[in-house]
């Protein structure tokens, strides 16, 4: 018998070998835990969509916070749910608003051990659930919203956010608000824009998470998910108007997106491993049908492999900690 002369199978001979030769890592500090703080609680409240995440309490909120540091997480990203809404989204730059004071909690209790990031959308906090302003016709006002976004951002940063997460998919939303944070002297505050938000399905279970308003849909503004080029020109233009990170939103449904953006921008890419991904791996997990821990690993690389510098995830604590050990 002829024999192949390459021999690929000596690369995988062993777990040390395999271990050299892994072209993709996933390491603790390239994780983002994505936390929810809802105001008024006094214990947190379990999110049925999404075993093992909560809405906080401010305390649960720190606990938590703390843990994922210990861990070696390398940065939280806060959502607040306000106990009141309105049309503006008054709440969302209210010095006493729920983001707000949960911002300056964490940036003291973890702000030096990991990165505190915010959120930066109306959609949690107006009453109808839209990430921005509605003109009278019920559209949403793109320049109407940037003026709230101005406030917004300046909030955040005064509360001791070290990276505002722009994900309300407004045009011209980096170049504003990196003007404003500037001109106030906040010229060390991290822009990650959600540039490639896609109006995906698999948002179902952060609705709920986030107790949304929504009245319709988000489709003139996020990303048709048939739209590759399009994901792909949003990151480039952010990147133009001063972002220091760019998003591609949700991860795994889109890893032809990531890979093309990564290989066309110069900034950092992150990519969301959303909740409708998360539920759906928990779900399986639970009916016995996969693997849990091997299929949230694989998930995660996967998504590294694509070409993300880093990964939000529900399971970044977890994961943090598995890989440590």
């Amino acid at each position: 018998m002829t024999f192949p002369q390459t021999r690929l199978r000596r690369l995988r001979q062993s777990p040390a070998v395999r271990n050299l030769a892994r072209e993709t890592s996933l390491l603790p500090h390239q994780l983002v835990l994505p936390l929810f703080v809802r105001e008024g609680l006094t214990e947190p409240v379990d999110i049925g969509s999404m075993p093992g995440v909560r809405q906080h309490s401010m305390d649960s909120l720190r606990r938590t916070a703390v843990e994922a540091a210990e861990a070696g997480v390398g940065s939280v990203m806060l959502f607040g749910v306000p106990a009141v809404r309105d049309a503006q989204g008054s709440g969302a730059d209210a010095p006493d608003g729920i983001l707000n004071l949960a911002t300056e909690a964490l940036a003291a209790e973890v702000g030096d051990a990991l990165v505190v990031q915010t959120d930066l959308c109306l959609d949690e906090f107006t009453d109808h659930g839209h990430c921005g302003v509605l003109a009278s016709d019920g559209s949403v006002d793109n320049d109407a919203t940037l003026v709230r976004y101005t406030s917004m951002a300046l909030s955040q940063a005064r509360a001791g956010s070290q990276l505002l997460g722009l994900s309300g998919m407004m045009d011209g939303q980096v170049a504003t608000i990196r003007a404003a944070l500037d001109a106030e002297g906040f010229t060390d505050t991290l822009l990650l824009a959600y540039a490639a938000k896609y109006a995906s399905a698999f948002y179902g279970p952060f609705r709920e998470a986030v107790d949304s308003q929504l009245k319709g849909d988000r489709r003139t503004y996020q990303l048709d998910p048939g739209n590759r080029r399009e994901g792909v020109r949003e990151a480039v233009v952010d990147e133009a108007e001063g972002a220091d990170i760019v998003m591609v939103k949700p991860a795994m449904a889109f890893l032809d997106v990531l890979r093309e953006v990564r290989d066309t921008v110069h900034v950092p890419v992150w990519a969301y491993q959303v909740s409708g991904e998360y539920a759906m791996i928990e779900a399986a997990a639970a009916n016995g049908w996969i693997d849990r821990r091997a299929a949230i690993l694989e998930s995660l690389l996967s998504i590294r492999r694509a070409g993300a510098d880093a990964v939000l995830t529900y399971w970044a604590t977890d994961v943090a900690r598995w890989l440590r050990a």
